[in-house]
């Protein structure tokens, strides 16, 4: 475990759970593998087009910090899946938390698994009105 020495910046536990999955990517990376995907190809194809650079960064910080596991399923070339840990799947609750906060305050969001609602037609626009031409 770690000593107090070993933090980037104080013992507090919010600061040192941002440290590890505070990016913009990592808490989407740890959701998609939640919700079933397993590969890079699946994690890849995710909504937020999450680019292949970081999604490699991503899986391998996750892996080092023992919140998921890779597994080779193709050797040639090897490709490999991904679980998370028990550790990193005690995360689904921070993310139902954020789920819960997000359907509440941000107008318009939804779980991905949720259908969209559907959207009351639109009314057609009145149209502008127009200006004769008068000639004197």
């Amino acid at each position: 475990m770690n000593r107090p020495t070993d933090f980037k910046r104080s013992p507090c536990p919010v600061a040192n759970t941002l440290d590890l999955i505070g990016d913009k990517w990592t808490l989407l990376v740890v959701r998609d593998l939640l919700l079933g995907k397993r590969t890079y190809g699946e994690l890849l194809d995710s909504p937020e087009r999450i680019p292949t650079n970081l999604l490699a960064d991503r899986l391998k910080r996750l892996e080092q910090a023992g919140l998921i596991e890779s597994a080779a399923y193709q050797d040639r070339p090897v490709r490999y899946a991904y679980t998370l840990t028990p550790k990193g799947a005690a995360l689904g609750d921070v993310l139902q938390a954020f789920v819960r906060w997000g359907k509440e305050h941000i107008p318009g969001t939804r779980a991905l698994r949720e259908p969209a609602k559907p959207q009351a037609p639109a009314r057609p626009a009145a149209k502008p009105a127009t200006r004769r031409a008068t000639t004197r």
